[in-house]
């Protein structure tokens, strides 16, 4: 008996139906790379001091009236206090010199009580200078990351079931409706509040699109095919629109019109649902065969080939067509070596403080921003090709000890070396964007088709957790300058000893239910596994090709 793969060789892995479904659902990943990190320029805090109204001051008393203080060895104005206006103005009226006549330090100071002057040297506006999110409210600042990443998790979470159960397509185009949408709502946010509750929905449909659009390659595309579009082509298309980000912000300087630049051009994937099909693979497990042959009929028509007059006569299904699966049958079916995905967490942790910290990297935060962007290009391509012929866990462990003990280093750097600092972190950042695309193969291949939607996402909903957090892991610098980069490294090592307990998938046919997953090969060690279940030469995914 055939199972799915050699039932659909016929079609070949690269004719003209593949290629359209490879590029269509790369493209549907551009706009999850400047959506996912519009927040570095969205809620960016630009230089900003207490705002001064028109006073009968003098001009040495106006420029007197911002306290100078210390931060990080330099003097600069102070962010969130002033000298009391009422007091300066009696003293310039009596024709007092700051400096000369009256010792600044013995002056009291108050608050911010008129507001603040922010620098536009940069930015015309972000959602910090219209929410006022400084000083006594700057704690709202992170948060609106953290909810973002929030809805990341909840829609990691709840999107896999529902792909699962309604199918692949339709959720892959309401989620990216849903991005859209509210993408384009968030300019007429009356408050902070109303705009974090709305990048939260926007987290909903992000990762959920990624997610849907990952798994629909994966279940169509077969071979070397599916590995290049799991490990590069939806990876790349997401550096693509992170790359894009910030030119949309140079040239639009405020966060409103960022916004409807972003949300425009989700209006381009309306056709796609008459292009992109369903996956044949989940059809099969909803026991709905003529559909699922109506698709690969279709596609045999595209690639001008000739189906065989019963597709899956011949096809092995061990799965019960009837049967629904939940997220409760991945917990009562998980075994350790699944579990050990969870150990896994600690790189998106990594990776968006690494992203979320381009700002400090540079003085302009466009370039940081690009440079930033520009690393993962070289990532994933290495990543497609260490995978195309070297096994699973092998290509991750070394990548992400590249990535972790890159970052350990930072903190030997001399001062007077700011730019091997520099590299060092993009080179941190290049073996941990590596290691994240080989683990999203690992994510596809391990689970089978019956859950892999779900599994998928709830995998991405553990390591979500960990996003959540990164917006606060820089402010432990304030304790020890280079703390952050210490856990940075320890959480991507421990990755990188999870994974070495992982099931080898390497040169393995992708299972369709529960029992094949339970075949694969136990390990008895990281360096070994079970002679009877070793696994074996690419023969089969190299036959097909």
């Amino acid at each position: 008996m055939k199972d799915y793969d050699e039932t659909t060789a016929f079609l070949g892995q690269w004719g003209c139906f593949q290629q359209m479904v490879f590029f269509l659902l790369c493209a549907t990943g551009i706009p999850n790379g400047f959506s996912g990190l519009s927040v570095v320029f969205l809620a960016d805090i630009p230089p900003h001091h207490c705002l001064v109204p028109e006073a009968n001051l003098t001009q040495e008393w106006h420029k007197a009236i911002i306290p100078i203080e210390v931060v990080n060895g330099q003097e600069e104005m102070s962010r969130c206090s002033r000298y009391r206006l009422d007091v300066v103005r009696n003293l310039s009226a009596q024709g007092y010199t700051p400096g000369r006549d009256v010792n600044l330090t013995d002056l009291e100071q108050e608050g911010c009580l008129d507001g603040w002057s922010y620098s536009r040297d940069t930015y015309q506006s972000t959602i910090v200078t219209e929410f006022n999110l400084v000083c006594g409210e700057q704690w709202k600042q992170p948060v609106t990351s953290t909810a973002y990443f929030l809805g990341v998790l909840c829609g990691s979470f709840i999107s896999g079931q529902l792909s699962d159960r309604f199918g692949r397509r339709p959720v892959l185009f309401a989620t990216m409706a849903v991005q859209t949408i509210f993408t384009f709502i968030q300019i007429f946010s009356p408050s902070w509040t109303v705009f974090t509750i709305l990048f939260f929905t926007v987290g909903l449909g992000q990762i959920s699109n990624y997610v849907a659009a990952l798994v629909l390659g994966s279940e169509i595309l077969a071979g070397k095919v599916r590995v290049l579009f799991a490990s590069l082509g939806i990876t790349l298309s997401y550096a693509t629109g992170y790359m894009m980000l910030p030119l949309f912000a140079y040239f639009l300087r405020g966060w409103k019109s960022l916004l409807l630049a972003l949300s425009l051009p989700g209006l381009l994937y309306i056709p796609f649902w008459w292009f992109i099909p369903e996956s044949p693979r989940w059809l099969l497990t909803q026991g709905r065969v003529k559909e699922a042959e109506a698709v690969l009929r279709n596609a045999a028509k595209r690639n001008k080939i000739k189906a065989p007059q019963d597709i899956f006569k011949d096809y092995n299904s061990q799965g019960k067509p009837e049967e629904r699966h939940s997220v409760l049958d991945l917990v009562r079916t998980i075994s350790s070596e699944q579990t050990s995905e969870i150990t896994l967490t600690p790189l998106n942790i990594a990776y968006f403080c690494l992203s979320l910290n381009t700002s400090q990297l540079h003085g302009n935060p466009y370039v940081s921003c690009f440079l930033s962007a520009a690393v993962e290009v070289p990532a994933y391509i290495f990543s497609w090709l260490s995978l195309h012929r070297l096994p699973r866990r092998f290509c991750a462990v070394g990548t992400l000890l590249l990535g972790g003990l890159s970052i350990f280093v930072i903190q030997l750097v001399p001062q007077s070396l700011p730019e091997m600092s520099v590299a060092l972190e993009m080179l941190g950042k290049f073996g941990i964007s590596m290691g994240l695309a080989q683990v999203i193969v690992f994510s596809t291949e391990l689970y089978p088709t019956v859950i892999r939607n779900t599994a998928t996402g709830t995998f991405y909903t553990f390591s979500r957790v960990g996003s959540a957090i990164s917006p606060y892991l820089f402010q432990l610098s304030t304790y020890y300058k280079y703390l952050h980069y210490n856990i940075l490294g320890s959480l991507v090592i421990l990755s990188a000893v999870g994974i070495m307990f992982l099931p080898e998938t390497f040169g393995r046919p992708l299972p369709e239910t529960i029992q094949q997953m339970h075949k694969r090969e136990k390990i008895k060690c990281p360096c070994s596994t079970t002679k009877e279940d070793s696994p074996k030469p690419v023969v089969y995914l190299e036959s097909q090709l």
